[in-house]
């Protein structure tokens, strides 16, 4: 297999980027507005990955012609349940931008994903009109809602992702299945950060902390600061004995009571959304925590990205799926659109 070429828009603090880069994509370009997550993702990648920070309405996608991946995680306020859900009429809709970059662009395959609001039907024919616009230029597309709990993340975080893949390949698709492991719970998956500095309370936290956390939700700029979301999430953080009313600077020390419920940090929020502990934030910490709360798990992206670089890589002649109904969300080619 050869590495694989990729354009992401609106990267964050690199979330998909890294999950791509593990299954065999090479950045030609990562896009992102924001300062703080652009100096992210130089702390990480910044020799090995052309960082763009600019808006996506000014990049020329013909510099671009001939990717093999066109991906990004399009801003979601425009589809959410939290928001006025306005869709088209949102100026932060980004989907117009994406299509035109496909369009320039011409990849091989497209990858992007939003909130799972998008799926409901109050948008079924704008989603309509998406697919309508990738068919005409000459994609097979497939949609599905995808729980990062089923691949490997604990945490739920659903998404709605849309993979679009050309003719000629998408035969070869395949939606990825379900790990067939359950995910590892937020006690095992943060004992030995949360016990970094001594608190007695660890091991008993961690035996209570036997599930996964509800979706984290990072905020924006103008609303939410650094804690794990609104009353609903931090009353599901509670019962797996976590205090989501803000997010610490430090784990719990020696004279924390073994009684009393921990703060998250952000680095260990960050490995609950799946980033290595490697991965840098730049930032102060409601920033840093911003970005990590709005990230696309890695390992999800590299479970799809795993999927697309297969098809892409396959030779052999498949014919293309004709059948466009809506089918099985766990079907293994889930959803033709």
């Amino acid at each position: 297999m050869h590495e694989l070429s990729c354009l992401e828009i609106c990267a964050g603090a690199g979330g998909q980027s890294l999950g791509l880069e593990q299954a065999g994509f090479s950045h030609e370009a990562v896009v992102e507005l924001d300062p703080d997550a652009c100096e992210t993702l130089r702390l990480n990648r910044g020799s090995e990955w052309k960082v763009v920070e600019d808006d996506v309405h000014n990049l020329d996608g013909r510099s671009y012609a001939g990717i093999d991946l066109f991906s990004g995680g399009v801003p979601c306020p425009p589809f959410s349940i939290a928001g006025k859900r306005l869709g088209q009429d949102d100026d932060r809709d980004l989907f117009p931008q994406a299509l035109r970059l496909v369009r320039q662009t011409a990849p091989r395959a497209v990858l992007l994903e939003n909130v799972p609001g998008l799926a409901t039907s109050r948008f079924d024919s704008y989603r309509a009109h998406v697919v309508e616009q990738l068919r005409a230029f000459g994609y097979q597309t497939w949609w599905d809602v995808v729980q990062a709990s089923e691949h490997g993340v604990p945490q739920l975080r659903p998404r709605f992702v849309l993979v679009a893949v050309q003719e000629r390949w998408a035969g070869h698709f395949r939606w990825p299945e379900s790990a067939p492991s359950p995910p590892p719970t937020v006690g095992d998956t943060l004992h030995d950060l949360i016990s970094a500095d001594g608190w007695p309370g660890a091991d008993e936290w961690r035996d209570k902390a036997r599930g996964v956390g509800p979706t984290i939700v990072g905020g924006s700029k103008k609303h939410g600061g650094p804690d794990l979301g609104p009353t609903r999430a931090r009353e599901a953080w509670k019962k797996l004995g976590v205090d989501g009313l803000g997010i610490a600077d430090k784990p719990p020390g020696p004279d924390f009571a073994i009684d009393r419920m921990p703060k998250l940090t952000t680095r260990m929020v960050a490995r609950i959304q799946g980033f290595p502990d490697t991965w840098e934030f730049s930032g102060r910490k409601t920033a840093a925590y911003r970005q990590v709360g709005n990230a696309f798990p890695p390992p999800v992206a590299r479970t799809l990205g795993e999927a697309i670089r297969d098809a892409l890589n396959a030779t052999a002649s498949v014919p293309a799926v004709t059948d466009l109904g809506h089918h099985s969300s766990r079907a293994a080619q889930a959803r033709p659109a």
